[in-house]
């Protein structure tokens, strides 16, 4: 499949609301309690996104996989990391990939884009927060992300364990990266 990793645009808030809709409904079944994903509606998350992507700048970005018919796959943020005591300076914040398109290297290359415009933008080191229970846990690690801390977050009013998965080197990481997707057609942008 024909992919493309994009900056977002405006116009792009509500396939990404319908998408977030989707995988937190699918992902946080049985973590996050039902009156919560029943609650969201693409609407509401559609102006949610479209503040968001309207923060784009020279350091926060959201990245999207887009197929050669324009449809949206899979979306990310990042930027700089948040408070956290931990010493690294990038943090990825979102990465979802579209159900129908789990499991075809949408989520590694999304990923590793981001890592790439962080590299760039001077961040030497990234992480990120997922929750234990959340089986994607494993994606990361296998992505070469080691646990650098764990903790326990209230989220919609349930306590929750949390792991940090971190990346202290992205030079190497995307050198990593270029090497092994030399010449993947669409690029970054």
């Amino acid at each position: 499949m024909m992919i493309r990793i994009r900056t977002a645009e405006p116009s792009d808030a509500g396939p990404i609301a319908e998408m977030h809709v989707a995988t937190w409904r699918i992902a946080y079944a049985g973590i996050l309690p039902d009156d919560v994903l029943l609650g969201l509606t693409p609407g509401a998350e559609q102006r949610n996104w479209a503040r968001i992507i309207a923060t784009i700048d020279h350091e926060f970005t959201v990245h999207v996989a887009e197929a050669a018919n324009g449809e949206l796959l899979a979306y990310g943020s990042a930027g700089p990391v948040r408070p956290n005591g931990l010493p690294l300076s990038g943090e990825v914040y979102t990465l979802y990939v579209s159900p129908d398109h789990q499991g075809q290297g949408l989520g590694r290359e999304l990923l590793f884009s981001m890592f790439a415009r962080l590299q760039a933008q001077g961040f030497g080191s990234a992480m990120l927060w997922v929750l234990a229970a959340n089986p994607a846990r494993f994606f990361y690690h296998a992505m070469g992300g080691a646990v650098a801390a764990e903790r326990r977050e209230s989220h919609f009013g349930v306590a929750l364990d949390e792991v940090a998965y971190a990346w202290p080197d992205l030079a190497k990481v995307c050198r990593q990266f270029d090497m092994t997707y030399q010449g993947r057609a669409g690029g970054y942008q």
